[in-house]
């Protein structure tokens, strides 16, 4: 079934800009590969705030987003960091909490708290908008795509279970449960062309999904994984962890198009995200296949554009915002 809602607009949030970035030394370039040299160099960020960091980057590498907080008197105030290339726009907010994702329109998902509850929203243009959903759910928006398709899930606070949702870009200011015969079945990535992946099942029982734009769902695994878990996607590919039974779970690539896999560089012990090239980052590495190289100054790496630019956090005593080029 359908459930079909109207959009909500946030009135009085204004957006200020940051003219420049606050001095911060640039890490020495390291030796990258042919033709390149990997350096990290800090993003803009309000000198005023507790800690800021880069959550997500869009797949040209044109707009980055990410959140800080700023600590005050009367309580803590949370932030909506937009970069522009180098241009920070910057949101206050209460429901700034946390971001999932930017497409290459510069649209921001995230999602904050209302009322004890989960409320998915979108920045665009200066706006923030509320996400369609059932007065009654807590919901969490995942992923959006170039064309505008959102995904996530909602849970139902009488039995606990999720469902998946979406909300299409061709019918603006609704959301649609999509059929998934999965039980807790979670979306967590969205391809240019539909292809959604996601998670389902018990905690410490988790299987991996994938669902074509035509409906056709189908696991993600390997053989002989006791778990399997998709942690992001990005045209043909998907990335993720399974459980072999051994001392630590497997990084692990699967294909979309034919849903094979290639295990992924033992050093890489978090898996955050993918590009369309495949190419994979987590923690303070970026890893290519079988290989993997620590990105110089870093610590935590979030996101990577099509183009190579990867964005996460530096923390030096004070969590910063960071952006590597050229690894």
């Amino acid at each position: 079934m359908t459930h079909l809602a109207r959009c909500t607009t946030i009135a009085g949030l204004t957006v200020g800009l940051l003219a420049a970035p606050v001095g911060i030394a640039t890490a020495p370039a390291v030796a990258g590969r042919t033709g390149s040299a990997c350096a990290v160099r800090p993003l803009a960020y309000p000198p005023d705030v507790y800690r800021a960091e880069a959550d997500a980057i869009d797949p040209t590498g044109r707009f980055v987003a990410g959140t800080a907080l700023r600590i005050e008197e009367t309580g803590n105030r949370d932030l909506l960091l937009v970069w522009d290339r180098d241009r920070l726009s910057t949101l206050e907010s209460p429901l700034v909490s946390a971001v999932s994702d930017v497409n290459a329109h510069g649209v921001v998902l995230g999602n904050g708290w209302i009322d004890a509850r989960s409320r998915p929203w979108v920045f665009r243009d200066g706006t923030l908008t509320l996400l369609p959903v059932a007065p009654s759910q807590s919901v969490g928006a995942s992923a959006i795509n170039e064309v505008g398709d959102i995904v996530g899930s909602a849970e139902d606070r009488t039995t606990g279970h999720y469902h998946p949702l979406r909300w299409p870009a061709a019918r603006p200011g609704t959301v649609e449960t999509l059929d998934i015969p999965r039980t807790d079945a979670r979306p967590v990535g969205i391809t240019p062309d539909g292809t959604i992946v996601g998670n389902a099942g018990d905690f410490a029982q988790w299987t991996a999904w994938v669902r074509r734009p035509d409906g056709r769902v189908a696991d993600l695994t390997v053989p002989g994984a006791r778990t399997a878990v998709v942690d992001a996607a990005a045209g043909h590919w998907a990335v993720g962890r399974v459980d072999l039974g051994g001392p630590q779970e497997m990084r692990v690539r699967w294909d979309l198009r034919d849903r094979s896999w290639s295990r992924l560089a033992d050093e890489l012990e978090l898996v955050t995200d993918v590009n369309a090239r495949g190419v994979v980052v987590g923690g303070d590495r970026i890893a290519r296949g079988g290989t993997s190289r620590v990105l110089p100054g870093g610590t935590g790496a979030r996101s990577i554009a099509d183009t190579g630019t990867v964005v996460g956090f530096r923390n030096d005593g004070r969590v910063i915002p960071v952006r590597w080029t050229g690894c």
